[in-house]
């Protein structure tokens, strides 16, 4: 087979079955946590906003 060519047997059954049981599904929530996150620093606003320039700068 070429570039861009295909098997048409390949292509058969591709209807989505939406009666299939979702019981196997992933469940985003099972490990939801509430609660807060809280930190200390010793760096004013200043320096912090200066770090975030230099970080971007290293991105370019």
């Amino acid at each position: 087979m070429g570039f861009g060519s295909y098997d048409e047997s390949e292509q058969q059954n591709q209807d989505v079955n939406t009666d299939e049981d979702d019981s196997e599904g992933v469940n985003v929530h099972e490990n939801d946590h509430e609660g807060e996150v809280s930190f200390e620093t010793n760096a004013s606003t200043d320096d912090l906003i200066d770090q975030l320039g230099e970080m971007k700068d290293d991105e370019e």
